[in-house]
């Protein structure tokens, strides 16, 4: 059994044990809140971070596709063949909508438009069967299986979007400058249509130079 004097020795050093217990509890604590301080701090910046990033997102997300000014117009010629040839048509009424459509637009549309672009190669009329309009065939379908790559990435880059699907509207302007290329006439051609049209006038001018002939034979011999 403890006496008092023992109680009374122990009580010194019993409060400066308590003391530095207290002491290490109270820097623990501070620690503990500095820790939950830098980690709000830090969730908060990320936070910030991230409604900038999907402000930015959404900002690109409905942007309007930048196409090229000038449009490519089919000859008399060509147009002929290509009204009769469906998947042009629809290839060529899509395009067109690439006018009205946002980056979303073409998130929505990127899979029908690979389908289209396919069918495009896949029905070539024989009478457009060269190798100009089979390569700008084969690099719209390429172009169009890219869009729609990037369209089913889980991250999605707007920008990379936006310009592969500018690059598919000037390659179908580049396809109807091939097809136009293979109803342009050759300088040969000019010239034999230009004798076509000479010959006829030869021969009305044939007469008068015989009958002239004629009448100047006929005042030799008087």
């Amino acid at each position: 059994m403890q006496t008092p004097m023992m109680i009374c020795e122990l009580l010194p050093s019993y409060r400066e044990t308590n003391k530095k217990n207290k002491n290490l509890q109270m820097k623990n604590i501070i620690w503990i809140v500095l820790i939950l301080l830098v980690t709000a701090c830090n969730q908060n910046k990320d936070l910030k971070s991230q409604r900038a990033k999907n402000e930015a997102d959404t900002t690109a997300f409905n942007q309007k596709l930048a196409l090229p000014a000038q449009q490519v117009h089919l000859q008399p010629e060509a147009s002929e063949v290509t009204s009769a040839w469906l998947a042009f048509i629809i290839a060529q009424n899509e395009i067109q909508n690439f006018k009205n459509y946002t980056v979303n637009d073409v998130v929505s549309n990127a899979r029908p438009i690979a389908e289209i672009m396919k069918n495009l190669k896949e029905t070539l009329p024989d009478s457009l069967k060269a190798n100009p309009v089979e390569a700008r065939l084969s690099v719209l379908l390429t172009n169009a299986k890219i869009l729609e790559q990037l369209s089913q990435q889980r991250d999605l880059q707007p920008k990379k979007i936006a310009t592969t699907a500018e690059d598919l509207a000037l390659e179908f302007n580049n396809l109807k400058i091939q097809i136009n290329e293979l109803f342009l006439k050759t300088l040969e051609e000019f010239e034999l249509e230009l004798d076509k049209y000479e010959a006829p006038k030869d021969s009305l001018e044939l007469p008068e130079n015989r009958g002239t002939d004629a009448l100047q034979r006929v005042s030799n011999s008087i």
